[in-house]
């Protein structure tokens, strides 16, 4: 399949699930994401944010590597104890990690700083990532005034930009499904081209909806879709130190509570797989080095 060639098909026969044209992370209704260069790099853009206009359940999963990277012990802890999100910061260029007590400081740090600046009590802005050059201290100066100047309603780049590493290309999608005659919008956005193998290597995902979807549900169907989509690709055997998939909801759709009881539950579940099928074949398509999928 060439990059691109299902968007706008339908997916399923009864025309419940279909892809959306240049669908993204963003997609997905009460999210507002971007990018802008703060720098990190030279004119790239490389600090990214996805922000829901109000609470979203949450749920994450992890890299297996034996040594976990400062903003994945926030990231978890965080999550683990609230499993709200509202706002998730990521920069690249910079992995923060190996970089000790202080680099987990740092990433306490930055989380207060976004906190602060969307005006959001600091247990709904719980997530952070970064990726990039492991075992340097980020550069708090650059991080502060970045974060500072970030305008939700503002001209930005595209968040799929800002997480790129030495990746070649964008990895996004999004997808329709239609629940309790409610449309509900599933986005995506990865990156990641090289330490890639199944456990969770470098690499970052990122996945949206506005479902009203249940908790606990949501992060059994997010472990699930992980374990047959990420974790099944591999470009050079490595794993690495940072990397996490996470998942929002919001209810915007404004459909009912989905749970494994809901009726619809598989067609929701179905539409999550293929947003993260799609992704990680993405990521194994621009691996360094690859020649073919």
């Amino acid at each position: 399949m060439r990059e691109g060639e299902a968007v706008e098909k339908v997916i399923d026969k009864e025309g419940k699930l279909q892809y959306v044209a240049g669908g993204s992370v963003g997609s997905p209704k009460g999210f507002v994401t971007g990018g802008r260069n703060i720098g990190l790099r030279h004119s790239k853009p490389d600090l990214g944010w996805i922000y829901s206009k109000k609470p979203a359940a949450a749920a994450g999963v992890y890299t297996t590597n034996l040594y976990q990277a400062a903003p994945l012990v926030v990231t978890k802890d965080s999550i683990g104890h609230e499993q709200m999100l509202q706002a998730v910061l990521v920069n690249s260029v910079n992995a923060n990690s190996c970089t000790g007590d202080e680099g987990i400081a740092n990433a306490f740090t930055i989380r207060k700083w976004f906190a602060a600046h969307l005006g959001l009590p600091e247990q709904y802005v719980r997530a952070v990532a970064s990726t990039g050059v492991i075992g340097q201290q980020l550069p708090m100066d650059k991080m502060k005034a970045g974060i500072a100047d970030i305008a939700l309603d503002g001209q930005n780049e595209p968040f799929e930009k800002a997480i790129l590493t030495t990746d070649t290309q964008v990895k996004q999608l999004a997808v329709q499904v239609t629940i309790d005659g409610k449309t509900v919008t599933i986005g995506g956005a990865a990156k990641g081209s090289g330490m890639i193998h199944p456990n969770m290597a470098t690499m970052l995902g990122f996945v949206t909806t506005d479902a009203n979807v249940s908790q606990p549900d949501l992060a059994a169907a997010l472990k699930e879709v992980t374990n047959h989509t990420f974790n099944c690709i591999t470009v050079d055997g490595d794993t690495s130190t940072n990397d996490m998939v996470l998942t929002l909801a919001n209810g915007a759709a404004g459909n009912e509570t989905l749970s494994k009881d809901h009726e619809e539950w598989p067609l929701f579940v179905k539409g999550l797989s293929i947003v993260c099928q799609e992704l990680a074949k993405k990521i194994a398509r621009d691996g360094e080095g690859a020649t073919k999928l």
